[in-house]
């Protein structure tokens, strides 16, 4: 099951040439510049993949400074002169999108006029399955940039402060001897902590409905007085709901390794296996 509705290389050394293939992973592993003559072939593999598994449509998906995902979906089907349909997913349009960006945050450093926005494909961070009841979609984790290069979104930052990190952190290693030092990079693994509400409850409260958090209650205990529930058993609601988030998880790849209750009644935690920042940063 795990990382089965992604596009990881397990999936891409069985469907890309030996040559694509080898270029692909030497973008991802060390920072090497993306070659353009290989983005039809892994397009085509991508597709074929996502279209096996049952999806219909692709989307581009970006962070905005809006502090949520935006993503916009595309059929892959294109209709002929006959009437009919071919599926046709190019390797330009797997590179670069054009969403409208004229109603995202931009800080003001544009005009109406000059609103376009760009996704960038982001390699290092694999595209993946996003899953629904009536189908399925091929999500492509992308940069969101202006038309002149700035960012509109969190992703942009984090890579460039990845690259800033690693040529700097290059040439120190080299003043220390290092002929040829591997890339640098740093890695995260943020834990989530959680609180579960009955669903009957959870509609008895207009905060919670309205702001999806509490804006009234009892004040917070200032000792342990709930010691008796941290790491204490996990009740079998609740481990049942956490075994559904975990299979969920698994199939998207993401390590989901820690799971337990935490200090406040209703609250538990999960917590991922440390991996590299920009992929924990799409997992989370």
């Amino acid at each position: 099951m795990y990382g089965s509705n992604v596009f990881n290389k397990a999936a891409m050394k069985v469907r890309l040439p030996k040559p694509v293939y080898k270029s692909l992973v030497s973008t991802i592993e060390t920072g090497a510049r993306l070659d353009p003559t290989i983005a039809d072939s892994v397009a085509a593999a991508m597709k074929d993949w996502a279209i096996q598994k049952g999806a219909t449509h692709y989307a581009h998906v970006f962070y905005p400074m809006t502090g949520l995902t935006a993503e916009k979906h595309d059929s892959f089907l294109s209709p002929d002169s006959d009437g009919g349909a071919i599926a046709e997913f190019s390797g330009k349009t797997l590179v670069q999108g054009e969403p409208d960006a004229s109603s995202f945050p931009s800080g003001g450093i544009r005009i109406t006029a000059e609103a376009r926005g760009y996704t960038a494909w982001d390699v290092t961070s694999p595209a993946y399955l996003l899953e629904n009841r009536n189908g399925k979609t091929l999500c492509i984790p992308t940069a969101f940039i202006s038309w002149n290069g700035e960012a509109l979104d969190t992703k942009t930052p984090l890579l460039r402060s990845l690259q800033a990190l690693n040529k700097h952190a290059q040439r120190v290693l080299k003043l220390f001897g290092h002929e040829k030092p591997a890339p640098v990079c740093s890695y995260a693994g943020a834990e989530q902590e959680y609180f579960l509400v009955d669903r009957h409850f959870y509609f008895a409260r207009p905060d919670l409905l309205g702001t999806g958090r509490t804006l009234f209650g009892a004040p917070s205990p200032k000792g342990q007085e709930f010691e008796d529930h941290y790491f204490g058993a996990i009740p079998e609601r609740v481990l049942s709901f956490m075994i559904d988030a975990e299979r969920e998880l698994f199939k998207l790849g993401i390590p989901a390794k820690t799971r337990h209750n935490e200090v406040a009644p209703g609250q538990f935690e999960i917590a991922p296996v440390f991996e590299h920042s920009n992929l924990a940063t799409d997992h989370q």
